[in-house]
């Protein structure tokens, strides 16, 4: 097709130079148009709109994302991982609670398919030049269960509860150094305004679904949540049993299209294995999420869909930078160099993963810089650098993990390849409550150990991923790794509102990292969820949510 330059100089009309200079991108051919539809979503620009570039720029109109709507009135039964806390939007952070409170509950936006963010409680938003300041247009006509319409002010009070130090919110990793409490600004009662720190170009996913914690809630809302489980969302909430499970049913007053169940039931369970044996004996519709290991036998079972989408779920090697026998990058890079990168996609996750390059940038982001050479497996230099790093006749050091889905397995695949670089690796393997310990540092085994592997979830943007465990400053930083370069170029990231700057500074990072490698970034797994084959409409998100509203059962 060719470019329409006409409807091009009108669809720029009214648009900033932020937007323009993404517009021409896409023209000149310098940006994709993948990277295009998620970068101008992040940026506020509507997918019709972002579709309609597309096809002036002469690439066709975008693929449809609607199917053919199963039939109303069904009972929808999940099986999931048991809430570990008393649910709260404020304080949860794990995947059972996570999934519990997101079934009546809503955020600004969403962070769906491929990264492109999708709007939700707000219609709207939009930087101002600098990218300190982002303006939400709220949705008009949303109602709380309890009664009530969703305005400014119920906005305004949940992010400051959950950017408030004093809350212990578990939001505030995510808050922390870019919104304080008090800088969340009511305009109008359908237009807020945040405030931030510094420059932020990728902030809109803090307040989106990748932000887990930020349901909205109503600003008169003090605790105690399980009485209420109050929102706004598709679904109201039935009955709630601790420990053992929760059911919705259909909300009526719904602001959208209303949900095709008619009611939603989730079993909970301590363990994966149960949660297959459910669904292959009929009790469950879904199992919210299994791994390539411990649902190796349903993977390829005709009874049953995987549903897999892509993500940057990970699990990071750390060796701790100011500690014998890794002080030494050599050493470090070394240990990089014993993976066989494919064989762990291929083998260990089943060919459902994307291969890792020892960063946070997955290959799925938009600013990662493809062009930086792939780390492959090169034993013969891992053993030059081990001689270099004065190390040659190898050492032996203990790693310690957590008991959780394929991560031991993992670990004995790394004590297998490092033993060729004359490395003697000792497994201490916990369950995951020693392991993560009181998560500070001096009272975590995560964050002491010499050596680890922990599990990260998914995140739309890598900004979490870049400051709380690498930078010298961050709150997870288990490498103990203290680069001022790098803490510079992630603050240049950060501040980028242009897709190209990000580029350009996430491919001096990655090269940093490269050459640092205080983290191995092994592979970034997609995330998997079974389902029944007559069920349809189900739509998992990475991020460990469950949307079920347009979901059915033949």
């Amino acid at each position: 097709m060719s470019k329409n330059y006409r409807i091009l100089d009108l669809l720029r009309r009214n648009h900033s130079p932020l937007e323009n200079h993404l517009i021409d991108g896409l023209v000149d051919g310098r940006v994709s148009r993948r990277d295009f539809v998620r970068h101008g979503s992040l940026l506020g620009l509507s997918l019709p709109l972002l579709g309609g570039i597309g096809m002036a720029a002469g690439l066709g109109g975008m693929p449809s994302l609607a199917r053919a709507q199963g039939a109303p009135g069904a009972t929808i039964r999940v099986a999931c991982n048991v809430p570990t806390a008393a649910i709260d939007p404020l304080t949860i952070t794990d995947g059972g609670g996570t999934l519990v409170i997101q079934q009546v509950g809503e955020f600004l936006c969403i962070d769906g398919p491929d990264l492109v963010l999708q709007p939700a409680l707000a219609e709207s938003w939009k930087p101002n030049d600098k990218g300190t300041v982002w303006t939400f247009t709220l949705r008009k006509g949303v109602k709380f269960h309890s009664g009530g319409e969703m305005k400014a002010d119920d906005v305004v009070a949940t992010i400051d509860r959950l950017a408030d130090p004093a809350s212990s919110s578990n939001a505030l990793s995510v808050f922390k150094g870019i919104l304080q409490k008090g800088a969340i600004r009511k305009v109008d009662d359908y237009t807020v305004e945040f405030h931030l720190d510094a420059p932020n170009g990728n902030f809109p996913y803090m307040v989106s679904s990748d932000n887990y914690n930020a349901i909205i809630l109503p600003a008169s809302y003090k605790g105690d949540y399980e009485k209420s489980f109050d929102g706004t969302g598709p679904f109201k909430l039935e009955k709630y049993t601790p420990k053992v499970g929760a059911s919705f049913v259909r909300n009526e007053d719904y602001w959208g299209p209303k949900a095709l169940p008619e009611r939603t039931e989730f079993t909970f369970f301590d363990d994966i294995q149960p949660q297959i044996l459910a669904l292959q004996g009929g009790q469950v519709d879904i199992v919210n999420q299994i791994s390539a290991l411990s649902g190796i036998g349903i993977l390829n079972d005709p009874n049953f869909n995987i549903i897999s989408v892509k993500s940057t779920l990970n699990r990071q090697v750390h060796m701790r930078c100011d500690s014998d026998p890794f002080k030494d990058p050599r050493v470090r890079r070394a240990i990089a160099l014993t993976l066989d990168r494919d064989k762990l996609v291929a083998g260990l996750m089943k060919g459902r993963a994307a291969v890792g390059n020892d960063s946070p940038f997955a290959a799925l982001y938009p600013s990662t810089d493809t062009s930086v050479p792939q780390r492959k497996q090169d034993i013969a230099q891992a053993k030059q650098l081990m001689q270099a790093a004065g190390a040659g006749k190898g050492f032996k050091v203990t790693l310690t993990t957590e008991r959780y889905l394929e991560i031991p397995a993992y670990a004995q695949l790394i004590q297998n390849w490092v033993k060729e670089i004359g490395i003697e690796l000792d497994l201490n393997m916990m369950d995951q409550g020693a392991y993560y310990g009181d998560a500070v540092f001096g009272k975590s085994n995560w964050l002491d150990s010499v050596m680890g592997i922990t599990d990260y979830g998914h995140r739309g943007v890598p900004n979490v991923f870049l400051a709380a465990p690498l930078k010298s400053d961050g709150t997870w930083n288990s490498a103990h790794f203290k680069n001022k370069d790098y803490d510079t170029l992630v603050d240049s990231y950060v501040a980028a509102l242009d897709l190209e700057a990000q580029k350009a500074a996430a491919g001096k990072i990655q090269k940093l990292l490269l050459e640092e490698t205080p983290i191995i970034f092994g592979y970034f797994q997609d995330y998997l969820t079974a389902t029944e084959k007559g069920v349809t409409g189900v739509q998992p998100a990475a991020t460990g949510q469950l949307f079920l509203a347009k979901a059915s059962k033949a």
